[in-house]
């Protein structure tokens, strides 16, 4: 492979401000064909391409060095089958709830983000929070991928069967998605419950919690003993609704969960002293209202503080002893942490690289405001999180490599050996592949 030419075109750097790049060419095809094209170009001329979706991921994953195909020409619900809903791979998740409600359907679960396209959620393993539920990647029925040599290859339940549990979580080393098809669910509303509990209480029953509920998730601010949990119940789409009034909405998402919050975190930074006492006056005056909604308006939240993240999935069962200890290994090097701690849960599944393949599992997600340095607090919760058995999310920070992923995902060898048949020149990789997958 080439080394890749000096960036001509307009840099390109992640949500997180973590990952930036300067790539040769960038690109926005229209159709599967102009996408063909453009890989056989690259093909030919022994470059690299690389499709980049909303930036939201906060490892460099998507970074591309030479070719950058941006996907927001391959957009929209190209077919409806039933519940099957093919959409173009750059779809944003914030479009979906347009699309899919003159339809009568709905994702089964989503995050709590929603500005990543459809391709890029899959590719990194997205998920959402609920014991019963798995993430983004576990809808996929079908998808259309341009391999290495510009092959069309398509995959669902006629074709190609046997690649969808490798190809719907591809981690973007196995071709380009240019199509996805979605398995929906019928449209419904949450019920949400979220309120302020005790610390101890809810990581002692966090199992019991989770299978309590679909969807439980809780923050916990470091250096208090208060957790705000979210409690989510699915309901049928006429039930009758009590969604948070226009002014209720904008005071708490738009003023506390971000300018007040963001306000805070400079403060932070400036002065880490205050901030075990901001954390605590963050726990008594947000997170403590009931409502119903359509389920898009409950599962995603507005995130305009911008911050880095580390994310690990470790065994259920083992979640609370994870969370003491991160508890310790915080006061113990005397960190002052104002971004809270998110812990979530998922049902195991069979997705070659999910982070829940084989294994009910909860998420631990760890993150610092993006003006802070974040590496030393980041490798001590990564090394903590591999003693639980941990598996890092494919988009967030994280500090393992080839050698030691090898070990705790069981199908890892053939997802490489599918790489080496899909792309045996490696036109899809870049560094972060190349140390997470092997050259």
């Amino acid at each position: 492979m080439s080394t890749p030419r000096a960036g001509t075109a307009p840099a390109w750097s992640n949500w997180g401000r973590s990952a930036m790049a300067q790539p040769a060419e960038r690109v926005s095809p229209t159709t599967t064909d102009q996408v063909v094209a453009i890989v056989r170009r690259a093909a030919e001329q022994r470059r690299r391409v690389k499709a980049v979706g909303a930036g939201h991921s906060f490892t460099g994953i998507a970074v591309a060095t030479d070719i950058l195909i941006e996907p927001d020409g391959l957009a929209g619900v190209l077919a409806v089958d039933g519940n099957l809903v093919t959409l173009g791979a750059g779809t944003r998740l914030w479009q979906l709830p347009d699309l899919l409600a003159p339809l009568g359907l709905a994702m089964q679960n989503l995050g709590d983000i929603d500005r990543q396209t459809i391709a890029g959620a899959i590719s990194t393993g997205t998920h959402g929070t609920g014991a019963r539920f798995g993430g983004v990647s576990t809808q996929v029925r079908g998808l259309v991928l341009v391999t290495g040599d510009g092959t069309v290859l398509r995959v669902s339940a006629s074709e190609n069967a046997d690649l969808l549990p490798a190809v719907a979580l591809g981690l973007g080393a196995l071709g380009v998605i240019t199509e996805v098809t979605i398995e929906c669910v019928p449209a419904f509303v949450l019920g949400a419950i979220e309120r302020p509990e005790p610390f101890d209480a809810v990581v002692d029953a966090f199992e019991h919690r989770a299978a309590s509920v679909d969807h439980f998730e809780f923050l916990w601010f470091p250096h208090t003993r208060t957790v705000l949990t979210k409690n989510n119940t699915r309901l049928p789409a006429d039930s009758p609704r009590a969604p948070l009034g226009p002014v209720r909405r904008w005071f708490d998402d738009r003023v506390m969960s971000n300018r007040v919050f963001g306000l805070t975190c400079v403060v932070g930074a400036v002065a880490p002293r205050l901030v075990p006492g901001i954390n605590r006056l963050a726990t008594r005056l947000t997170g403590n209202r009931e409502f119903t909604d359509v389920s898009t308006s409950v599962f995603t939240t507005q995130r305009s503080v911008r911050f880095r993240e580390l994310e690990y999935s470790i065994p259920l069962e083992q979640v609370p002893d994870a969370l003491r200890a991160l508890r310790s290994l915080i006061d113990s090097r005397g960190w002052r942490i104002s971004f809270p701690v998110e812990v979530r849960a998922a049902a195991p599944d069979d997705l070659w690289l999910s982070t829940a393949t084989g294994r009910a599992s909860g998420y631990i997600a760890v993150h610092r405001y993006f003006r802070e340095e974040p590496t030393e607090y980041f490798r001590a919760a990564d090394a903590l999180f591999r003693e639980f058995e941990g598996r890092p999310h494919w988009g967030k920070i994280h500090f393992q490599d080839a050698e030691s992923l090898s070990m705790v995902y069981p199908r890892f060898g053939e997802f490489v050996q599918l790489r080496d048949r899909l792309d045996p020149e490696r036109l899809f990789a870049n560094e972060y592949l190349d140390t997470v997958l092997g050259r």
